[in-house]
């Protein structure tokens, strides 16, 4: 019993948006905009680049349409049709689709990028779904558990990422031949293999961790020209981080559906010279 004779106060155990140290606000958010439009489109355009790349991926064929492979399939280390392996085919065993074999690596590069956890936690799990808006959680452990403590792998994914991105542009410059792996011809495909790979960097090398690589762990960057311009170089692409994981995530999946396209004969490719 209290001093003024009333029940003793019992001490709040509410957590998340409910907690004793955040505004006692019953609404879910006083914003009079359209917040919710930007994490309906991310839902949306998400799902339907998970669909299609997944359908894509277990397909296992029309990935080849010489000269251009499908960055899906590269490199094609299983099974792969006549001219798509410029490394082996080391996984020549493997039953499934050669794209299994190495998607795992640009995708958990995306998956655990920090602009992309960003936008999945908002679209898809509502943690928050936008800024000054309630999410519907009780409790927030952050990324301190399973399975969001695997997050804190993405610096070695970044790692692969590069490695993929080296091994797509080898893919960009075999573009610059024709059907017959003449050189000196390029085509619609090469162009968009150009912007792709264009992209493709953009992105992995204004990634945070590509900063704290170049620039991390440093006490006196003027002891260290050369780390201090490669991190200021990478800081400023770093402002466009989320700008380039869009970018690259519609051009890879373009380049897909030409190539795709053209293997099954759909279309045909526009050649400039």
């Amino acid at each position: 019993m209290s001093q003024h004779g009333g029940a003793a106060p019992v001490a709040s155990t509410d957590t998340g948006v409910t907690g004793p140290t955040r505004a006692a606000i019953e609404a879910r958010t006083l914003r009079t905009d359209r917040w919710w439009v930007s994490p309906l489109l991310t839902f949306v355009v998400f799902s339907a680049f998970v669909v299609y790349a997944t359908i894509r991926a277990f397909m296992g064929r029309d990935y080849y349409a010489s000269p251009y492979l499908s960055p899906f399939y590269s490199p094609c280390l299983g099974d792969c049709v006549e001219g798509a392996s410029d490394f082996g085919q080391p996984f020549r065993a493997f039953p499934l689709s050669a794209a299994l074999l190495i998607l795992i690596f640009p995708l958990g590069f995306r998956m655990t990028c920090y602009y992309y956890r960003k936008a999945y936690y908002r679209a898809f799990w509502l943690s928050p779904p936008a800024c000054a808006v309630a999410e519907p959680h009780q409790a927030y452990s952050g990324e301190t558990r399973l399975p969001l403590i695997l997050q804190n792998v993405h610096r070695y994914f970044w790692y692969a990422a590069v490695l993929v991105g080296l091994v797509l542009t080898f893919d960009t410059v075999l573009a610059f031949r024709n059907a017959e792996h003449e050189w000196g011809h390029m085509g619609l495909g090469t162009l968009l293999m150009l912007v792709n790979i264009t992209f493709i960097w953009l992105y992995t090398l204004s990634c945070h961790s590509c900063r704290h690589t170049v620039g991390g762990r440093l006490r006196h960057f003027s002891k260290h020209p050369v780390r201090y311009r490669l991190w200021t170089w990478v800081s400023r692409l770093n402002v466009n981080h989320g700008r380039y994981a869009w970018y690259s995530l519609f051009s890879v999946a373009l380049v897909d559906l030409y190539v795709w396209l053209l293997a099954t004969g759909t279309i045909t490719d526009v050649r400039f010279f």
